[in-house]
């Protein structure tokens, strides 16, 4: 049996010789010697390949073997060449010689348009090849490129993207990703993909890097094609020929086959869609090519100086699919800064209607391997990809030169900040979260700590402390957060806090700059407050991938706030309101909590990142608190039941309904501090999910139901409706009906005065918004249905700003 040992060593050593790679590189030229981009480079009689870059530069990677390559592009005659591939070869150049083009083929009769016909063609063709695709897997590898001005790194608090002038044309090279993927897609509508491998330069972050050939992609085979939350329809829709406009442009050559390039534009300019070429073969009618942009109407705002999307198709088993797929996208925001993207994916090794099973698909859509981040050289010097560039290549070293340079305090300090990082995890408050006033604390300084990611992303925590020169009070608050589970899906938190809180602070939308300002310019305080020290904790868990449920106890006593300070810059002769008194009282309670997400989500290597994905969606979320004298010690005995329902709904082209509804119910004595106020707003200013005609804790109660439903028609109406100038200055509405009912417990009503204001029967409002596409802000006008008295009508503004 001595032979064993032996014959084991050779298969092993055999076994090593056939799994090795090697690549082929060269470079494909034009006949002038000018090379060409973006050919496709094919091995014969199989479902391998890539695609050249910009700068007619191919790698491609197989195994030890003889092989047939082909390089093939439309306008031009493919050429093969034969290589013997037992080591590296480079030098391996392809010669494209043009084809004739010529229109003698196309016979025009007056009045006659051949296009919709050949289009009419493609879409039996489409439907034909859509119902003989069942299942499909592939590899795929994508590169991604951001283009700036400035070089940026996440090491400091701002990010420069080429604030200034200039041309986006001149923007460098200031951000690379790259990754390797596999995909699996099966009827109706079962789609996975994962990451395997990926790199970026040094200012990206890792968990970014999910931005997959195949997720990414959008297939203009397609019934809609999606950009920016918008479903356009694409160039085969079933509805295409009532949509779009299309012409014959010419007829070019791919070796012998003939093919159709077409234009194609919406039949209204107001319509949003693609115009552009698309290449359609005259035999088969099959689509081979689109080289589209979005149209003016598609590009609200008119944020993007360019959206260009190329993609080509080859032939996999009679049926073609996407091969490679180029975006292109500079930013012009308001000639302010500039930023240029570039995604370039070659998909290949496709295998058609495989037997994929059930359990391939998951809620996760798209899975980043545990060890994707720890592939070395070898791995990306053997895998397939698309060579990088000269650009590129320095791109990398001066982006790498840059991360590693020394970073002092000043480079990571902007006066415009709320938090300066002093190393990449840990950070101290900024200049805008050192000082605040209220009427409770007079001036008020506030130095915070934080650490961030530590521990592998796991550990996260915050110790704030703050004194009011008025009120004289020390107040900390120290939290920390300690995440479990390989995507962090489970959670145990701390709290630790003595300090002031907002009365009702959950409805109360605006920023502690907004109420520092009012205070200080206009004598304006616009929030109460009430003091607060205790703990609490609780811990998370993501049961299954669509719920998450947490238990918790929380300690803690409330007592009441009362006015330090009479100070502000201006009205002197004026005094603040009278900070209100709340029921002083002693909390023991236990807590539940659930959410309900159906929602699809990525696997990023660390966290799952749940997203819409531009689809309709339902979150439902909810939370017990119970306080009991006997078993808790608490002061009071109460049950209160919280529950959210935020829903996100598709309506009609670009236009979307958001609904938010809370529903509160207590049973028992509740603390005037716990109730629930409906998000009221302050003069002259709205947000979004509020009600316009309230202010800000006029009604409240604990026993609650409000709905908030908001309609953005963005500015779909007025080019529905072809309404003059509001159309081409693009003009967004949104209307917004809100509904609340309000009561008070008649236990909880004994610790409060009589007379408070409630919604025993449904409270309505109704409003519109106008703004601009482009501009952060608009003009919100709101009527009371009912219970009419003060604010029946109010004119407001909306923004992030306040």
């Amino acid at each position: 049996m001595k032979f064993i040992p032996k014959l084991l060593i050779l298969l092993i050593i055999t076994g090593n010789t056939f799994a090795q790679q090697f690549s082929v590189s060269g470079k494909i030229f034009r006949a002038d010697l000018t090379t060409l981009s973006y050919v496709n480079v094919r091995v014969m009689n199989t479902n391998l390949g890539t695609a050249a870059n910009v700068e007619g530069e191919y790698d491609l990677k197989l195994q030890a073997g003889n092989y047939f390559l082909i390089a093939s592009y439309i306008g031009y005659y493919s050429d093969t060449i034969f290589v013997e591939l037992n080591r590296n070869i480079s030098g391996t150049d392809f010669l494209l010689q043009q084809t004739k083009l010529t229109l003698a083929d196309v016979i025009i009769k007056p009045g006659e348009n051949p296009a919709p016909d050949i289009i009419r063609k493609a879409i039996d063709k489409k439907e034909e090849r859509n119902e003989q695709l069942k299942s499909y897997e592939f590899e795929a590898y994508t590169k991604g490129i951001v283009r700036t001005e400035e070089d940026f790194s996440t090491k400091g608090n701002s990010i420069g993207l080429g604030i200034g002038s200039g041309d986006s044309t001149g923007l460098k090279i200031t951000g690379i990703l790259e990754n390797k993927s596999k995909g699996f897609y099966k009827k109706p509508d079962d789609y996975k993909e994962i990451i395997i491998a990926r790199k970026q330069s040094a200012n990206f972050p890792p968990s970014i890097n999910t931005i997959s050939g195949g997720r990414v992609i959008q297939n203009f085979y397609d019934d809609d094609v999606n950009f920016f939350g918008r479903d356009l329809p694409g160039p085969l829709s079933d509805d295409a020929l009532n949509y779009y406009y299309y012409y014959i442009e010419r007829i070019v050559w791919m070796n012998d086959m003939k093919v159709y390039k077409i234009f194609m534009s919406p039949d209204d300019y107001d319509d949003p869609g693609f115009e552009g070429s698309i290449f359609i073969t005259d035999s088969t009618f099959d689509l081979i090519k689109v080289d589209l942009r979005l149209n003016r109407s598609a590009n609200t705002g008119g944020i993007f100086d360019t959206i260009n999307v190329i993609q080509q198709f080859d032939n996999y088993d009679q049926i073609y699919m996407p091969v490679d797929y180029r975006l292109f996208l500079t930013v012009n925001f308001l000639g302010l800064a500039r930023i240029g993207f570039e995604l370039n994916s070659v998909l290949y090794d496709y295998k058609i209607n495989p037997h994929i099973p059930d359990d391939q698909f998951t809620k996760a859509i798209v899975t980043v391997l545990p060890d994707a981040d720890e592939k070395d050289s070898l791995y990306w010097v053997s895998t397939q990809s698309i060579p990088n560039t000269i650009e590129e290549e320095s791109a990398y070293v001066r982006i790498d030169s840059i991360d590693r340079a020394p970073v002092f305090f000043w480079d990571r300090f902007s006066l415009l900040s709320t938090r300066t990082y002093l190393s990449d995890n840990f950070a101290a408050n900024g200049p805008l979260n050192l000082y605040h006033f209220n009427r409770v604390e007079g001036h008020s300084l506030k130095l915070g700590f934080y650490a961030d990611d530590y521990f592998n992303r796991r550990l996260n925590s915050s110790l704030e402390l703050s004194y009011g020169f008025s009120d004289k009070k020390l107040k900390t608050d120290f939290s920390v957060e300690y995440l479990f589970g390989d995507y962090r899906t489970y959670g145990l938190t701390f709290n630790a806090y003595n300090k002031l809180k907002i009365l009702f602070g959950s409805s109360d939308a605006y920023g502690d700059l907004t109420a520092t300002l009012l205070a200080l310019l206009n004598k304006e305080e616009f929030r109460d407050y009430y003091y607060s020290n205790g703990f609490d904790f609780t811990i998370t868990g993501e049961v299954f991938p669509v719920l998450e449920l947490g238990v918790g106890f929380l300690n803690r006593t409330d007592n009441s706030a009362v006015n330090h300070s009479n100070f502000a810059f201006f009205r002197k002769d004026k005094s603040y309101r009278v900070n209100p008194s709340i029921y002083e009282t002693k909390i023991n309670a236990l807590t539940a909590k659930f959410k309900l997400d159906f929602r699809n989500y990525i696997e990023d290597g660390y966290f799952r990142r749940r997203a819409s994905f531009g689809h309709s969606y339902i979150v439902f979320s909810g939370e017990v608190t119970h306080s009991n004298k006997n078993l808790l010690n608490s002061n009071l005995d109460f049950t209160t039941y919280e529950l959210r329902i935020r829903s996100f709904l598709r309506t009609f082209r670009s236009a979307f309904l958001n609904m938010r509804v809370y529903t509160m119910y207590n049973d028992g004595t509740l603390p005037y501090q716990d109730m629930y106020a409906l998000p009221g707003n302050i003069n002259l200013v709205s947000k979004n999910y509020t009600f316009r005609t309230l202010r800000l804790n006029e009604v409240f109660g604990d026993r609650v139901l409000t709905i908030n439903l908001e309609h953005y028609f963005r500015d779909e109406l007025f080019k529905m409706f072809n309404i003059p100038v509001l159309k081409d200055w693009e003009v967004t509405l949104n209307a917004f009906l809100n509904i609340a009912v309000s009561e008070i417990g008649q236990k909880s009503a004994e610790l409060l005065p009589p007379d408070l204001k409630t919604f025993s029967k449904p409270f309505y409002e109704i409003g519109f918004g106008i703004g601009q596409g482009i501009l952060p802000i608009q003009l919100e006008l709101a009527w009371k249905l009912n219970y009419r008295g003060s604010n029946n009508f109010v004119v407001s503004i909306n923004t992030f700003a306040f």
